[in-house]
């Protein structure tokens, strides 16, 4: 039986509480903040708020986040770049995924920042010239029943070995609908090439029991039986194993797909730099992995130096070193071509 690795989170929550517990006093911590920062990002209210509540009951400093989608995100920051800070309002701190930091990078609209806390950071999970640092990322595993694994004696743990296993049920989110789902497409062509990569997507096609519309449904589906296998992000799959779910988490030997969160300064916010850099240094700590973890979010953090990563089991992790930036048109013809000859093929 091929190896494959479990994460096992609940000593490092206990560990981590007790070094991070101080942050969470009340009394002294219940004061108004009275510095405060504009943070716009790509990612949901709810991540969000769960990070700017931890942050000022620890430094009383309050974070604004001002949620947006990727293009808006962009357009915003541009015009902030040519506002008047005296006048309009502009933003501090950007938390987003990495394609939106690179974008923003290439136009001139973040400003370096390299600290003693995310130089330990990898090469590969930041930009060159410390414009944008990467603090959390998210890979798709192969999120697998646990029953149904106790029958195998070999596990398919390779894109190529599961498109050809036999007699396997398979769940995984529509590339269409989902910005992970089309990213571990994407990710695959820039990687293993687009002839191979459609030869691995018509392997899977018959398998697949559903193309869901979320994320959560295809581990929901493998924890409850109605798949063997379900191709799903780490964050999800983890959530479910902590709710007791039945699951093993199998890491694909040759690569996987992944979403990188960064965080980058404005190159308006002089006035608040200090505070900003502070900030962004903080979301790669113990105390922002332990605040999202409380609240159901698992994700990987990219420091290599906090107790998180350290207590984090899979560091046999193979991600793709490849991560190709597909123009809109190009990423359109990928999914037109997998709609056409995979998906509904005749």
């Amino acid at each position: 039986m091929r190896r494959y690795t479990i994460l096992f989170l609940t000593a490092f929550m206990l560990v981590l509480s007790a070094v991070a517990g101080t942050s969470y006093r009340v009394g002294a911590d219940e004061r108004i903040s009275e510095l405060q920062l504009t943070a716009y990002t790509t990612l949901p209210a709810e991540t969000v708020t769960i990070l700017s509540e931890a942050y000022e009951k620890e430094n009383h400093v309050r974070v604004n986040f001002v949620p947006l989608p990727a293009k808006d995100l962009i357009q915003k920051t541009a015009d902030d770049s040519v506002s008047d800070p005296t006048v309009v309002e502009t933003v501090d701190v950007i938390l987003a995924e990495s394609s939106v930091l690179n974008s923003l990078a290439n136009k001139k609209l973040l400003i370096s920042h390299a600290s003693e806390v995310n130089d330990a950071v990898k090469n590969n999970f930041k930009d060159k010239h410390d414009r944008w640092i990467g603090v959390w990322y998210d890979p798709v595993v192969f999120c697998t029943n646990k029953d149904f694994l106790s029958t195998l004696r070999e596990i398919p743990d390779t894109w190529t070995e599961l498109a050809n296993f036999p007699n396997v049920r398979i769940g995984i989110t529509d590339f269409i609908v989902a910005d992970a789902a089309s990213n571990l497409m994407f990710q695959m062509i820039g990687n293993f090439g687009d002839a191979e990569t459609y030869k691995i997507l018509r392997g899977l096609h018959p398998k697949v029991v559903q193309y869901t519309k979320f994320l959560s449904n295809p581990v929901r589906q493998a924890g409850m039986g109605e798949t063997d296998i379900s191709i799903a992000v780490g964050s999800e799959t983890i959530r479910y194993m902590q709710e007791g779910y039945p699951l093993k988490i199998i890491y694909p030997a040759d690569g996987t797909s992944y979403i990188l969160t960064g965080v980058a300064l404005s190159t308006k916010n002089s006035s608040k730099s200090s505070e900003a850099k502070k900030f962004s240094d903080w979301l790669l700590s113990d105390n922002a992995q332990l605040a999202l973890q409380r609240n159901g979010f698992y994700f990987i953090s990219t420091n290599p130096n906090s107790l998180a990563y350290k207590s984090f089991a899979g560091k046999n992790l193979v991600l793709f070193k490849n991560s190709p930036e597909f123009t809109e048109q190009q990423q359109h013809n990928f999914l037109e071509r997998w709609v056409k000859h995979v998906r509904f093929r005749d």
